[in-house]
């Protein structure tokens, strides 16, 4: 089996990999995140997903990589990490007694071949209390999360439901990339 790496430091997306039983290294790109397309989030995410992708392949040309982003998006608007805990605060509110859709985009890579896909799963929220709101973001956990919340730690209790693949919401759809691993021949 060829080298998989994973162009990503997140903590949830190796514990995912590792859940699926898959050997691989940790390797974060380069890739400026900050790109143009932002009122597209299904275009959004494929272009991040192939950038860091492409950033670590280029290092490592005979290995398979892994490269993802993920986002929310609410009423047509991409809600990235909060950049203050104000932010988180609004963004919660926002979100809060509605319904809104987390994009993930994946790419593997290795040398010239490509392989992407982009997931997207749809979350309810229940509606939140101001101090509910205050006091989860006390906490810190939504500091470093798409849209300011986290379904596999403490924001779980926000979430009524969902319509689609759960782990796309916490950063990696494992389903959909072992579709994509088996069409580019990796076998787990």
């Amino acid at each position: 089996m060829s080298m998989l790496i994973l162009a990503s430091s997140s903590p949830r997306r190796r514990e995912l990999l590792q859940q699926i039983g898959a050997d691989f290294t940790v390797c974060p790109g380069t890739y400026d995140e900050d790109v143009p397309g932002r009122d597209n989030p299904e275009k959004f995410v494929h272009t991040q997903a192939v950038g860091k992708a492409a950033s670590v392949a280029a290092l490592y040309p005979h290995a398979w990589v892994v490269g993802a982003d993920t986002i929310v998006a609410a009423n047509g608007k991409i809600l990235g990490k909060p950049r203050s805990e104000a932010e988180a605060v609004q963004m919660l509110r926002n979100l809060s007694g509605k319904g809104h859709d987390v994009y993930t985009g994946i790419a593997l890579q290795c040398g010239e071949s490509v392989y992407s896909h982009v997931e997207k799963t749809s979350v309810f929220f229940r509606p939140l209390g101001e101090a509910e709101i205050a006091a989860y973001v006390a906490t810190g956990e939504p500091m470093d999360k798409a849209g300011s919340y986290g379904i596999q730690g403490r924001g779980a209790v926000f979430v009524e439901k969902i319509v689609g693949d759960y782990t796309n919401v916490v950063g990696l759809p494992l389903c959909a990339l072992f579709v994509l691993m088996h069409k580019a021949g990796i076998r787990l």
